[in-house]
């Protein structure tokens, strides 16, 4: 006599699949990365209770990286999912000279290494996370490959401070200076239309000088790349300006003396120079439509966005 047996699928099904090790070891490299950055701001944020050795901070560090762990766990389809088409993006990056795999470890690096010096560690996450606003629109409306615009950079740097000698280590900083006092020299303020924001693009801007922050910005950033500098925008609250690279603190000491001393002595007279630090350390001055002179006064001091063109 033949009996009926029901057969439970589910186990079935899981004493078919094969557990591989990698899954565990990719989650908890994951959660290790995840718990660096969560434990310093933790560790800013919570009362020390001065145990010995640390003691406290120690086991908030396993504490953390154990509750991760299980919890990537409980969504580890998801996350191994996620990080193979994470790795896809980086190897199309990496072969195309773009964003990829040492990019990512230095912006990780430089995040950890601020972030245990800053009492509000939380912010840079946060200034990393917020979106930056029309950012592919303006990508491509900075059209520093335009000859216009080129041309239009060279024209300035004939115009402006040609005959500076003796700084040659800075000349591209300097010609990028050229372009700074020609574009701000001729540029008129214009409003956007009422429907929306208007995204000129910096071959247009070239036609009137005019427009708003965001149509400075880009032609500023333009015009400064198309010349061999390294711009960026920055977004604040309801407003858009561009920043150019300098160096480091010791590069920020030559730039102010030639600011102050050779190029923008009336503009800048008795006056001081408004900068941001990045995250390498990285000096970054301020040329806004509303600055006389390289590093002149900031309109707003909160920085919700940067955008980088290198």
């Amino acid at each position: 006599m033949i009996k009926n047996k029901k057969i439970d699928f589910n186990k079935l099904k899981s004493s078919l699949q094969v557990k591989s090790p990698w899954n565990e070891v990719i989650i908890m490299l994951l959660s290790f990365l995840i718990t660096l950055p969560t434990f310093i701001i933790m560790h800013q944020n919570l009362i020390d209770l001065n145990w010995p050795f640390n003691f406290d901070r120690v086991l908030l560090f396993i504490f953390v990286l154990v509750g991760l762990y299980f919890l990537l766990m409980k969504l580890k389809t998801i996350i191994i999912i996620c990080i193979v088409l994470y790795l896809l993006v980086l190897f199309y990056g990496t072969a195309l000279g773009n964003y990829g795999f040492s990019e990512v470890a230095e912006d990780y690096n430089a995040i950890i290494y601020t972030m245990s010096d800053n009492p509000y560690p939380q912010d840079i996450i946060v200034a990393k996370l917020l979106p930056f606003p029309n950012k592919s629109k303006i990508i491509n409306a900075i059209e520093y490959q335009n000859p216009k615009v080129r041309n239009f950079a060279i024209m300035a740097t004939t115009k402006h401070f040609k005959n500076v000698k003796g700084y040659s280590d800075y000349r591209t900083i300097i010609q990028c200076f050229a372009v700074f006092k020609e574009i701000n020299s001729r540029w008129n303020y214009v409003n956007d239309p009422k429907e929306g924001d208007y995204i000129a693009t910096a071959s247009e801007s070239l036609m009137y000088f005019s427009g708003d922050c965001d149509d400075h910005s880009i032609l500023m950033a333009a015009a400064i790349r198309s010349i061999g500098g390294t711009p960026r925008l920055i977004h604040t609250k309801g407003h858009i300006y561009p920043e150019i690279l300098i160096g480091s603190l010791l590069d920020l000491e030559k730039v102010n003396y030639l600011v102050k001393n050779v190029l923008f002595v009336k503009e800048s007279y008795n006056k001081t120079l408004h900068y941001h630090i990045d995250e390498r350390g990285q000096v970054w001055l301020n040329l806004d439509y509303t600055a006389k002179y390289p590093g002149g006064p900031f309109m707003s001091e909160e920085i919700l966005g940067a955008l980088t063109l290198r």
